[in-house]
């Protein structure tokens, strides 16, 4: 019997499994550290600095930096009142409008620049060209990064939402708030941690979105040209010294949104961050 055991013994029969445990999860995080000190040590400051100068790369990075935040102000804007019902209410079909807010995250990023090429091809979406060009023009690249980011975001407000006291809100409304008035008083500012974990993940995913903006924006300097499509053009003229720089910039990026997610933002389980 396992119960009969002694603990020395048993703790003796366990390092065969934490050591292969161990050795997996640090196979895992030395493949990630040398592909990061592959890139740092393959370019150097000066290709760095002469990448900066560049017009077509100083376009892309603020294109990157402009659309990014705009997505992820549109993101907060609609992950914060679906992530509040989501995680308030039960409703018909909850299950179901659960599962499709999980599409943008496990459909390929093609898949989805595909669809809303098409989605904009149809009656309705030619009207709206009518007015507004969309289609291989800038609002292409923020609504590409939007229906991706969108949806992790979503997610993080759910959890947010998911993870607090009902009773403060109960009490606010018993004290004569509107549900209105309790929701902007007292749940939005407890959830303050989870909309800075929302807005960082929203933007550091419209940072890195690629396949979207390929298909429905394009891939043309100085018009649609974010930084991962920066560094897809140098790749197909051959100029690597040029796209790892940028692959740096976009690592350091990504660095900065982790840092303040760890010190400043909520960590919610994996669990309840898919499914509130």
């Amino acid at each position: 019997m396992i119960h009969n055991v002694p603990p020395a013994a048993r703790a003796k029969s366990d390092i065969p499994f934490l050591f292969c445990l161990w050795v997996i999860g640090a196979v895992y995080v030395v493949l990630i550290l040398a592909m990061l000190a592959a890139d740092a040590t393959f370019t150097s400051p000066g290709h760095l600095w002469d990448a900066l100068k560049s017009p077509e790369i100083q376009y892309a990075i603020q294109l990157s930096l402009l659309s990014c935040t705009f997505t992820t102000i549109l993101s907060l804007w609609v992950s914060v009142p679906i992530g509040y019902l989501m995680s308030h209410y039960q409703f018909p079909g909850k299950k179901w409008i659960d599962a499709v807010l999980d599409i943008p995250i496990v459909l390929p990023p093609l898949v989805i620049g595909l669809s809303l090429l098409i989605l904009f091809q149809t009656r309705a979406g030619r009207w709206i060209e009518s007015y507004v060009p969309v289609t291989y023009e800038i609002p292409s690249v923020i609504l590409a990064q939007f229906m991706v980011a969108c949806a992790f975001s979503v997610r993080a407000m759910g959890a947010a939402f998911g993870q607090l006291n009902p009773r403060r809100e109960q009490v606010a409304l018993t004290l004569g708030c509107s549900r209105a008035q309790a929701f902007w008083w007292v749940v939005l500012p407890e959830t303050r941690r989870g909309l800075l974990t929302a807005g960082t993940l929203a933007w550091a995913r419209s940072l890195g979105e690629f396949g979207p903006i390929l298909v429905f924006s394009g891939a043309t300097r100085m018009k649609t040209e974010v930084l991962p499509t920066t560094v897809f053009l140098e790749l197909s003229v051959g100029n690597i010294e040029a796209a790892v720089a940028v692959s740096l910039l976009m690592v350091a990026a990504a660095m900065i949104v982790l840092v303040v997610v760890r010190l400043y933002g909520m960590e919610p389980s994996m669990g309840r961050f898919f499914h509130p």
